[in-house]
């Protein structure tokens, strides 16, 4: 099966982004406050082991090591330019670890079975087509009753901008997203037990085409899709979705870009909960767990 997106793709345009993003991600930090207020489900429980994936400059990471200072805190993002913007010692003091880094895919974590508390991932799980390994992988490393605590795009971003550029040219511009129905589904095809889930639908104004472009290359998020036009976009192609993307301009002038937020909490379910796989249900148990019988001389 090909791949929906390339990968080195994606890790060519966040390692050029890492020195604009920030300053760039005003949705992106929106998004990740209301992911923090999330934890308040998680009450007296301090979590010792923290994995903040796709951590892009790590402002998550810091947040989460001032909630929980004793915490070992780890940011794992693909684009290593990316955690190079975060300095381990950054914020820094001595009741608090330093944040470990590591440069990996979230398609492949290396991380130890059962070794995670709390997976928070803000915005990068789009990027990844196969939900169903991809939560498998994530049931793996979290420890039973650990919490992922995940935000993505939904079918409804970016809509404008893929009908305009639909009305140009036969080659896709805009990635495909999981609709909320499919990300809750491979939540509960993983086994992941009380999943909730919730919407939500910001739009963001700009003066152009170009000035919205812009804004996403600063982000990183360029087209990465395998099927993607290899040539750059000519001049007459894009002027006509731009043309196109007129249809949508409101009456101060500007064009709207729509964002569809999904954000998605669930647990990770205790030993010996089936899960199905392959069309079978499959329980789990530790070795440790197993109890052993020994025979008398």
């Amino acid at each position: 099966m090909n791949d929906v997106f390339d990968h080195r793709q994606v890790r060519r345009a966040f390692s050029r982004a890492a020195g604009s993003y920030s300053a760039a991600a005003e949705l992106q930090r929106e998004i990740e406050s209301r992911l923090f207020e999330s934890l308040d489900y998680l009450g007296d429980t301090v979590p010792a082991d923290i994995l903040d994936l796709g951590s892009g400059p790590g402002t998550g990471a810091l947040e989460l090591r001032r909630r929980w200072p004793k915490a070992r805190v780890l940011a794992i993002d693909l684009a290593l330019p990316m955690l190079r913007q975060l300095s381990p010692k950054r914020g820094w003091n001595p009741l608090q670890r330093p944040i470990d880094r590591v440069c990996a895919d979230a398609r492949a974590l290396p991380l130890a079975d059962e070794s995670i508390d709390l997976i928070f991932s803000n915005l990068c799980l789009q990027w990844v087509e196969d939900l169903d390994a991809l939560f498998a992988g994530f049931r793996r490393v979290l420890r039973p009753g650990g919490l992922l605590l995940v935000s993505t795009f939904g079918p409804d971003t970016l809509h404008e901008l893929r009908a305009a550029f639909a009305e140009a040219d036969e080659a896709a511009h805009v990635s495909p997203f999981a609709t909320i129905a499919e990300f809750g589904d491979a939540l509960m095809r993983a086994g992941f037990r009380d999943p909730v889930l919730d919407r939500d639908v910001d739009v963001h104004r700009h003066r152009d085409m170009a000035g919205l472009m812009r804004g996403l290359r600063q982000l990183g998020a360029t087209n990465a899709l395998s099927s993607r036009r290899r040539a750059l976009t000519g001049r007459g192609r894009f002027a006509a979705a731009e043309a196109a993307y007129g249809q949508w301009r409101d009456g101060d002038g500007l064009l709207p870009a729509t964002w569809e937020i999904i954000t998605a909490m669930a647990w990770a379910p205790a030993h010996g909960q089936p899960i199905r796989e392959g069309g079978e249900d499959v329980a789990r148990f530790p070795a440790s767990g197993i109890p052993v019988r020994r025979r008398r001389g």
